[in-house]
């Protein structure tokens, strides 16, 4: 079974970002696998394991973007694939067709799997557009997989609580979701082997994708503003929830007596 597995690279969420410019960040920042993309890595490996098989992680990126690329080696990938731009931010139309291009020039899929979105920028938007282009059925936000006789049967978290039991044929597009399996961490002989093995780099250029072509670009990077003004309620709960009505009439969320 040959699986791709789309991975991006994208700064730590626990890293303190300071903006350079507008539309630019520092990088030098630490980045890592998507957190997202972890999972589906692991469910890539697992099902590699009990099937036979390769894992092939995809990734479109800078060329700092291959470091990152080797964890997910590690976690028991076979070997990836780096389209390199130069450009920060992407566009999912651009990313996608990046992507499919370098899996078709690589081989045959049997399946694609990717995180559910990224942490950075959060389009949610580019396993559909990936799916759209190879004419394959995509299911996102999945929790369960289980593949079976050219069919592959998914449960996605719906929202609210609900979920939904999805039969698909295969090949096909998985959008992993936490809760799909517990990702492994690599020990020190996967980290050491992982240095070995090929990442074959490609240029976005070479590909006949020009980044400017996307649907979308960056206009500004504003910081989260900090949060500030807590106030801690103290007292039993009567006193807690009269002085919590007191504030809110205060700042007119809500009017006395409602």
């Amino acid at each position: 079974m040959q699986i791709y597995v789309c991975v991006k690279h994208v700064p730590d969420t626990a890293s303190n970002i300071r903006l350079t410019s507008p539309t630019a960040f520092d990088e030098s920042v630490k980045f890592v696998v998507n957190p997202y993309d972890e999972y589906a890595v692991e469910e890539a490996v697992q099902i590699k394991e009990k099937q036979g098989g390769e894992v092939v992680v995809v990734t479109v990126g800078k060329e700092a973007a291959a470091v990152t690329m080797r964890s997910a080696l590690a976690m028991g990938a076979d070997r990836g694939i780096l389209v390199r731009t130069d450009e920060t931010f992407l566009d999912s139309g651009v990313t996608s067709r990046a992507l499919k291009s370098a899996i078709e020039a690589d081989g045959a899929p049997d399946l694609i799997l990717a995180g559910k979105q990224s942490v950075d920028s959060e389009g949610m938007q580019t396993h559909y557009r990936l799916a759209r282009a190879f004419d394959m059925p995509v299911a996102t936000n999945v929790v369960s997989l289980q593949l079976d006789g050219g069919r592959a049967t998914v449960e996605r978290e719906a929202g609210g609580g609900l979920k939904e039991v999805i039969e698909m044929r295969t090949p096909c597009v998985v959008g992993a979701a936490k809760g799909l399996n517990a990702p492994r961490y690599p020990k020190f002989p996967d980290i050491m082997q992982a240095k070995k093995k090929e990442i074959k780099q490609i240029r976005l250029a070479d590909l006949g994708i020009d980044p400017a072509n996307g649907g979308a670009k960056v206009l500004a990077l504003e910081k989260v503003p900090d949060r500030s003004g807590a106030v801690m309620l103290d007292g039993g709960a009567k006193e807690a929830a009269d002085r919590l009505t007191a504030i809110l009439v205060e700042q007119k969320i809500i009017r006395n007596g409602a």
